[in-house]
């Protein structure tokens, strides 16, 4: 779900993107790729990468890893399985326990490991190289350097295990969501669109789509449509009339996902996203996405009219 910041936010992530920059320079011109999707997801990770650490190591290190968790991971999965997603869970493992319930047709399960995936990407393209990024910020004594650092390190603990002989990149994801869309599943349906893939491509479809995510007020689905709603719907006349075509259209629809019970706050799967995978990060630690997008990316004579478009996103539909 792509972040479209304002001026006064690039004053905010410009330092941290110049950071990501040298990082990339130590790990031989490999460019860090920002963040695509969110409810986390980097969907723009390729498939195929070439590693600098021997591939025969990370796999040892996997088997091993697998061992010891063996008998610690519980073999289901909670009633809400989105729930998983958040805090400090292995998401190497959850991974696993959701495929399992994906191969018995579960399609929010397959959803989730679209999630699980995009999250991790960046991480499993090389999972030493990552670490030593790590580092080499650390290393640097910046204060701009500090929360990308807390933000990849934190996706470290919760990736570990994926290695780049995974595949974590766009092509899977987009599979695992096409799969999942096409057996009903309305937030990887919505999140095809975002990604230029929707399942039908005419705009009756289209329009569609965009009203039964409204009808359905599932967050989930609110987050993933959120990038189709921006600048990228400017003058398409299948979307006139919708909250669409604009900067503040995209965001509307993300503040509108938390509003209804999204994921928000500061140690969520969103914010940790956008810092560690696209680096930006609030200054503020203790600030959930809604402060920091009227802080950091909307005006203040811009502010009404967001609050009126998140207004209309949740509420137009009790009236239907």
């Amino acid at each position: 779900m792509t972040f479209v910041p304002t001026l006064k936010t690039w004053l905010l992530v410009v330092p941290a993107l110049a950071l990501l920059g040298v990082v990339g320079y130590r790990a031989g011109g490999r460019a860090l790729p920002a963040n695509d999707h969110a409810t986390g997801m980097v969907s723009g990770a390729p498939a195929e990468v070439t590693l600098e650490t021997p591939l025969r190591a990370q796999q040892l290190a996997r088997q091993l890893l697998a061992t010891e968790r063996t008998g610690s991971v519980p073999s289901g999965l909670p009633l809400d399985i989105r729930a998983d997603m958040e805090g400090d869970t292995d998401l190497f493992a959850y991974a696993q326990r959701l495929q399992q319930q994906a191969a018995a047709g579960n399609t929010e399960a397959r959803w989730m490991v679209s999630r699980v995936y995009d999250y991790c990407a960046l991480y499993a393209m090389d999972p030493g190289g990552y670490q030593l990024d790590n580092t080499l910020l650390a290393s640097m004594g910046m204060n701009s350097a500090a929360p990308i650092v807390q933000a990849r390190e934190r996706v470290a603990r919760r990736c570990g295990g994926f290695v780049a002989s995974d595949g974590l990149g766009r092509k899977l994801i987009l599979t695992q969501r096409l799969q999942a869309a096409q057996s009903g599943n309305l937030a990887a349906e919505a999140a095809l669109m975002a990604d230029g893939q929707p399942l039908q491509p005419t705009s009756e479809y289209k329009r569609d789509l965009v009203e039964r995510v409204l009808d359905s007020r599932d967050p989930e689905a609110y987050m993933a449509l959120s990038p189709a709603m921006g600048q990228r719907a400017a003058g398409d006349a299948a979307l006139q009339g919708l909250v669409a075509g604009d900067q503040f259209s995209e965001l509307a629809w993300r503040l509108a996902a938390c509003e209804l019970g999204m994921a928000c706050g500061p140690d969520s799967v969103l914010m940790n996203n956008f810092c560690a995978n696209g680096g930006i990060c609030s200054q503020d630690g203790g600030q959930d996405f809604s402060s920091f997008v009227y802080d950091a990316a909307v005006s203040r004579q811009g502010a009404s009219k967001m609050k009126a478009l998140v207004e209309e996103l949740i509420k137009r539909r009790n009236g239907r």
